[in-house]
């Protein structure tokens, strides 16, 4: 009976055992990547690019194979496919593959659903081909198979030879009529293993490239995008062979610009709507010069016209007419580009439609003079030498700053049908970008009362504004106000408040305040003791210690902390702290302290004059900050008179 039962147990257990097992290339990989949640075996990308009735054809044949190494292995089942209206996908192939009895057996998939993908538009005409691979499971593998074609020739893909996870081999081979003429960017391949071959077979031209054992990146929290990091390679179809002519596609940014002006050229023909000229009369009458009219309809436009991204087709390149967007009163970034250049001509002013690349975009026009290059539009007044950058998707952004994401980024300028201007966009120095909060605090029965004046300019004015239009109530305000402001400990708490130049573009923004903060103060028979340290956000600026990739920061600022001490007529100060000051290059801190009659002012100036950092200069910024927070620690002790 026994051993019955022991049998049966065997069956029983037999199932669970099989799918217990794992393959050979399970274990491998498994010990190799302990840490990964799965690995990529295989990467391959075919492009063929010929040329037919003078007319580029591209197809790309995209396979992909991954193993997955953990219970991870159930979030990678969902998997999703983009294409639009440049893009076709043309045949799909998905499968699981399960490894039992010594092998692994496929499953298909069958069911393959197609979407519109509104997620973070209002229209645009992404699409996406989504699928569930089935029963995946630690030791399971996937398979991806999948042919797209290129419908414009400008838009041939980048090719990333890394991901997040490792990548055992990666390829991509590019077959090019011999009529076609290419060349090749490459990015951030240096110390990757990568094999290149070229090679003619049958009236075409073969470039591969091939690598292997490629780690998985990490990026950070507030890393740099991954085209900074991740090897990649660009491919450019300069010119084609039609006849005997040449015709140039992409050699160059001249090549870009005509194809992005024969965009635009064309736009605005029509006569401006009666109410858009009164609207721009009215704006105007007052403003003595041609600045300050191009200020008042900017801050219109900024103010009247909501930014919606929605694309569909070329109209993710063509701006809609003005006269759209006035009636519409919403647009994307083309479009207020839009509105305002025919506001300015209403004006008898000149804009420039300008192309930019947001700061997630690192190449320059010279170097990659195709689409990829930019995904912004916005408009160029020049005023002499003075170039302002002038972006209406934004809200409260001041004439003279440019949108904080296109700091340090080329704008490609247009000027007329053949010339263009190729213009850095400045990077907006520390001390435009403020922060001031100037309290004055006294001491009654161990709970500090004071009063404070909050200053903002710059981006940090920015940020605060678009904060303050999601509350829809004053509770909400002063409950953002008690948050924003806080200082000392957690039971600070505003009292009252009143707001000077809210929402206005051009003064500092001011918050006068009162507050109270209860338990902060100690006490020790004749002695007081108080940090006059109450706002320490500093800390926020430094990294984890194991970190491994470079910081972005959306800009530089400068921020001033004063807080003034009413001495209680029956102390007299015992110990004030030494005055401190530390910087290098890109920081620096310093916190004094002054009597002055019956006061102790305390004042922290922090200089942050950086939007960048490596790793290295993350550790020497985290030296600093930790030297400054020693001083944070420091205490005025009051002691009785006696």
């Amino acid at each position: 009976m026994k051993k019955i039962l022991f049998f049966t147990g065997l069956i029983l257990l037999l199932p669970f055992y099989i799918k217990a097992q794992k393959s050979p290339v399970y274990e491998l990989y498994k010990q190799k990547y302990p840490d990964a949640h799965a690995v990529r075996l295989l990467e391959e990308r075919k492009i063929d690019i010929s040329l037919k009735d003078n007319e580029i054809l591209i197809t790309q044949d995209i396979l992909e194979e991954d193993l997955y190494l953990d219970k991870a292995a159930t979030y990678g089942s969902k998997r999703s496919i983009n294409y639009s209206s440049f893009f076709d996908i043309e045949s799909v192939e998905a499968s699981s593959l399960l490894y039992e009895n010594g092998k692994y057996n496929e499953l298909e998939v069958k069911d393959f659903v197609e979407k519109d993908e509104m997620d973070r538009s209002f229209y645009d005409d992404s699409k996406s081909i989504n699928f569930i691979y089935p029963s995946l499971q630690p030791g399971a593998k996937s398979k991806l198979k999948y042919r797209e074609k290129i419908k414009n020739p400008r838009f041939l893909n980048s090719f990333y030879f890394a991901d997040f996870k490792p990548i055992i081999k990666s390829k991509v081979t590019i077959s090019v009529d011999k009529n076609i003429s290419l060349k090749f960017k490459e990015f951030n391949t240096d110390g990757v293993n990568i094999n290149f071959s070229e090679k003619e077979k049958r009236g075409k031209k073969i470039y591969t490239w091939e690598a292997t054992d490629i780690d998985e990146y990490t990026l950070d929290s507030g890393s740099p995008n991954f085209r900074n990091t991740f090897p990649h390679i660009i491919p450019i179809i300069t010119e084609y062979k039609s006849g005997d002519k040449k015709i140039k596609l992409l050699e160059n940014v001249s090549d870009l610009y005509g194809w992005y002006y024969s965009l635009v050229k064309n736009i605005n023909t029509d006569e401006a709507d009666e109410e858009l000229k009164k609207i721009v009369t009215i704006l105007t009458k007052d403003k003595k010069t041609d600045l300050e009219k191009v200020k008042a309809i900017y801050y219109w436009v900024q103010e009247n016209i909501k930014y919606i991204a929605f694309e569909y087709a070329l109209g993710g390149f063509i701006p809609r007419e003005a006269n759209d967007v006035f009636n519409k009163k919403y647009g994307d970034c083309k479009d207020n580009s839009s509105i305002l250049y025919e506001m300015l001509d209403i004006a008898g002013l000149k804009g420039n439609l300008t192309w930019i690349g947001t700061r997630s975009i690192p190449y320059k026009y010279e170097e990659v003079p195709t689409p990829v290059v930019d995904n912004h539009m916005i408009l160029s007044y020049l005023d002499g030498d003075k170039v302002y950058f002038l972006d209406a998707t934004g809200r409260y952004i001041s004439i003279d700053m440019p949108s904080s994401f296109i700091q340090g980024k080329e704008a490609l300028i247009s000027v007329n049908e053949k010339d263009f201007l190729i213009k850095k966009v400045p990077i907006i120095e520390a001390k435009k970008n403020t922060i001031v909060d100037s309290t004055f605090i006294n001491i009654e029965d161990n709970v500090i009362k004071g009063s404070g004046n909050f200053k903002l300019s710059g981006y940090p004015k920015i940020d605060f504004f678009n904060a303050l239009e999601a509350e829809k109530n004053i509770k909400g305000v002063k409950d953002m106000y008690t948050r924003e402001l806080r200082k000392g400990n957690n039971k600070f708490l505003v009292d009252d408040f009143k707001e000077i130049n809210k929402y206005d573009y051009d003064k500092d923004f001011v918050v006068a305040y009162t507050f109270n903060i209860k338990d902060y103060v100690n006490s020790l028979e004749e002695e007081t003791f108080i940090n006059l340290n109450l706002d320490r956000r500093l800390s926020s600026l430094k990294s984890k210690e194991d970190r491994k990739s470079d910081r972005e920061y959306r800009y530089k600022s400068n921020e001033k902390c004063i807080t003034v001490l009413q001495i209680p007529e029956h102390k007299t100060p015992e110990y004030i702290p030494d005055n401190f000051s530390i910087s290098n290059d890109f920081f620096s801190c310093s916190i004094k302290y002054t009597q002055k009659e019956n006061t102790i002012i305390y004042e922290l100036i922090v200089d942050q004059d950086f939007i960048f950092l490596t790793l290295e200069q993350q550790k020497e910024l985290n030296k600093l900050i930790k030297k400054v927070e020693k001083n944070f620690k420091e205490v005025i002790i009051l002691k009785d008179k006696k």
